[in-house]
């Protein structure tokens, strides 16, 4: 008889092990999901700041430019003032 109760008791056993180890790799598989749909989301928010940023960029690029000759211009202004 004890040893029927112990198979029993290792099959009782076994299938809550099973429902246990399905359980977890569900719960893990479903954090991994979210996980990476919130990765997705920020690169998403990356991607649309750096496309912001590379319009502006470029304006700085040219306001540099426009500046740099801007001071050209008045530092001829100023040699012919000075002569």
């Amino acid at each position: 008889m004890s040893g029927q109760a112990a198979f029993a008791s290792a099959k009782h056993l076994e299938s809550h092990v099973s429902l246990a180890l399905i359980l977890t790799v569900v719960l893990q598989s479903a954090a991994a999901l979210l996980w990476a749909g919130a990765a997705a989301e920020r690169i998403t928010q990356l991607e649309r700041r750096t496309a912001n940023q590379d319009a502006v960029t470029e304006r700085l690029a040219r306001l540099e430019e426009q500046m740099d000759q801007a001071r050209a211009s008045l530092n001829r202004i100023e040699e012919r003032l000075s002569r």
